[in-house]
């Protein structure tokens, strides 16, 4: 990881690998993007919460999820997404979550992030086992 957190790919290039990635859907509603649904960069740790600009913190969401979700944290948003009957699971954000965790233990940085993160693991664990 280059200095002060900087991805040496583009933005653009790093929304294209992520739509790619997902198979060209919105991560949290399963919309498929096109001329009318336009992917967005989504951090599923917000910025404001201190979430980095890293692949491993970005997903790919349309307009409409991105809007809605705002800074709502990630657990609360599956949540809405799930009342919704949205098809994203506890086992995908888990897994976004999982590789940012281990990109932090790995590259360091991202300290305003870390409380934020390693909150919302454990509570998407509670929440996995039913106990919210």
């Amino acid at each position: 990881m280059p200095a002060r957190g900087r991805h040496p790919l583009p933005r653009i290039e790093r929304l294209e690998r992520v739509v790619q990635a997902q198979r060209g859907r919105c991560f949290w509603c399963g919309r498929d993007f096109g001329p009318l649904v336009r992917p967005t960069v989504d951090h599923v740790v917000p910025r404001v919460k201190g979430g980095p600009s890293w692949p491993e913190n970005e997903v790919a969401a349309c307009r409409r999820c991105n809007a809605e979700r705002g800074h709502r944290t990630p657990v609360d948003w599956l949540e809405e997404c799930l009342r919704r009957g949205w098809p994203v699971t506890a086992a995908d954000l888990a897994a976004v979550l999982g590789a940012l965790d281990a990109a932090v233990e790995t590259h360091g940085g991202a300290r305003r992030a870390r409380p934020y993160l390693r909150g919302q693991l454990r509570r998407l664990t509670r929440w996995g086992s039913g106990t919210r």
